[in-house]
């Protein structure tokens, strides 16, 4: 049966193999880990640091997501109180 182990489990033990303080075999006795799962947490890690940097700022984008949202939000409003007034009318 296969363990399973927290991501942030994973990233201790990654960054510990990275700082290359001790060696794969330490580090997987220490942590219960073996040495290969050890080495591919590492690996991806650093495949993963690297695509997290290499991503472009979203932020700009997040910036127009949340405009289009309000702005649909401004329009509903503006609708529903219209909407409102007719029911008066009609009421």
């Amino acid at each position: 049966m296969r363990k399973k182990f927290e991501e942030g489990f994973k990233a201790r033990v990654a960054i510990e193999a990275i700082k290359c303080n001790k060696t794969l075999s330490q580090i997987s006795s220490e942590y219960g880990v073996h040495s290969n799962v050890v080495s591919r947490w590492k690996q991806e890690l650093l495949k993963g640091a690297a695509e997290i940097f290499g991503k472009k700022n979203n932020s700009s984008n997040n910036g127009q997501v949340i405009d289009n949202l309000y702005k649909s939000v401004g329009e509903l409003k503006v609708e529903n109180d219209w909407l409102k007034k007719k029911l008066k009318l009609l009421g």
